[in-house]
């Protein structure tokens, strides 16, 4: 059998010829064509066919190439047949040598959908004027108290949570919300594409029922790649969970229409994307402050807790 590169290099060569073919025939004659110099004949095309001295030019969109005379149709169709013939050669070594074009093959209906390349926030910081109602219920930290309230929308499948979680929010509870500066509410807004979003955040509720929603909340942020329902089983028992009780809790949905509730207020505050925040001053059952969304450097939430600290 004949050798792949040996192969390949004579479909070359016949494809040229029979471009050189098809664009004769729809040349003008001899007569009528415009003298033209010759050019020399490539080493390659010499090697299978001897060419005249004398040429035509043939004009073949988009591209302008020198037929060589004196190819007969009986040549033609030899060389024709000689390309299907190493054609089914090639079909006959195996799909890795050649290949059809045609669509693109649907995946099985069994296969998982690919991972959506949609982003999970809006990046650049935005601060638009919003109102919101606090409710009693929701999981907060700091002083009741404190000058300045933030509230977060998250979704713990987020990478840019996590980006948050790691680099900003480490620095605003210690300097901020450990001192009494700023109370700090967590709500929830699992996106639709991310599978395990909504089941992460009422596992978190279910911790609160034994005082652990930070602990199970910062563990699953923390390692938000991996929440699958036994990955959360497993950071509940490594916080110490009773997991009876919060296996019972998962299993009854119970904090389900909470998540839901969350997901509608961020809707209506026009919120759509993870993280954003509503930072404002605090007051006792409303908040009126600024819309920010992004995983944003801690910068623009000292600017945003100073502006609220000194009205």
């Amino acid at each position: 059998m004949e050798g792949k590169g040996r192969i390949m290099g004579r479909i070359a060569l016949l494809a040229l010829i029979c471009s050189l073919i098809a664009a004769a025939q729809n040349a003008p004659s001899a007569q009528n064509a415009a003298p033209a110099k010759a050019a020399p004949p490539a080493s390659a095309l010499a090697a299978k066919a001897k060419t005249s001295p004398a040429s035509k030019t043939v004009k073949a969109q988009p591209a302008t190439v020198n037929q060589p005379e004196g190819i007969t149709h009986d040549q033609a169709d030899a060389i024709l047949s000689e390309l299907k013939a190493i054609h089914q050669l090639l079909i006959a070594q195996g799909p890795s040598r050649v290949t059809t074009p045609g669509p693109t093959a649907a995946a099985p209906p069994s296969a998982a959908p690919a991972p959506t390349s949609a982003p999970t926030i809006v990046p650049g910081p935005s601060t638009d004027k919003v109102h919101m109602k606090i409710a009693a219920g929701w999981h907060w930290m700091g002083r009741d108290d404190a000058p300045v309230t933030i509230v977060e929308f998250t979704d713990y499948q987020c990478p840019f949570c996590r980006k948050y979680h790691t680099e900003t929010f480490a620095q605003l509870k210690k300097n901020y919300i450990d001192t009494g500066k700023v109370r700090f509410v967590s709500r929830d807004l699992p996106l639709s594409f991310h599978a395990n979003a909504e089941k992460a955040a009422e596992a978190a509720w279910c911790a609160g029922e034994q005082n652990k929603y930070w602990e199970l909340r910062d563990t699953m942020i923390t390692n938000s790649s991996d929440l699958s329902p036994d990955a959360i089983l497993k950071y509940a028992q490594t916080n110490a969970l009773d997991i009876a009780s919060f296996k019972a809790c998962e299993d009854a949905d119970k904090y389900k229409a909470e998540i839901q509730k969350g997901a509608a207020d961020a809707s209506a505050l026009g919120i759509n994307g993870t993280p954003s925040f509503v930072i404002g001053k605090t007051a006792a059952d409303a908040l009126d402050g600024d819309r920010v969304v992004g995983a944003l450097p801690v910068s623009t939430f000292e600017n945003e807790i100073q502006k609220f600290m000194t009205k």
